[in-house]
């Protein structure tokens, strides 16, 4: 099996949904023999451009290891779901288990965690004042 690295977003007015969803493909990768390596909720964040007139969505990260079939599998229930708006699926050498960057953020949580703790402290808000000041 292979390791892959996912990434999708959904529309804001679906953010709800977001937990089931999760379960959904959490579900078939396991279903067929796979592994979750790594399973974050990053939470609704800005986009860099609109998308079908949307300037906010709710991100997910999946570190999966499964076979080419559930990856398909995957990949179909992305395209026919109208509520994800994009999926990206990137194919990894080894399996990742760190936290992401985007951990170090106030509003994401990791999903495999136990009870869905805080995965990470949030970061100190950058001094933006001080360095205004000094400029």
């Amino acid at each position: 099996m292979r390791h892959y690295e996912i990434v999708f977003i959904v529309h804001p007015d679906q953010s709800e949904q977001v937990p089931g969803m999760v379960e959904r493909y959490r579900q078939t990768v396991t279903g067929r023999n796979g592994k979750i390596h790594r399973l974050e909720d990053w939470g609704r964040r800005q986009l860099t451009y609109p998308i079908q007139k949307v300037h906010k969505a709710h991100y997910v990260l999946m570190n999966v290891e499964c076979d080419n079939e559930t990856l398909g599998e995957l990949d179909h229930a992305f395209k026919f779901n109208d509520a994800v708006l994009r999926h990206l699926i990137v194919k990894m050498s080894e399996a990742v288990t760190a936290p992401s960057p985007m951990m170090k953020e106030e509003k994401s949580r990791s999903l495999t965690s136990p009870a869905g703790e805080e995965g990470a402290k949030p970061a100190p808000a950058a001094p933006v004042a001080e360095e205004a000041a000094a400029r």
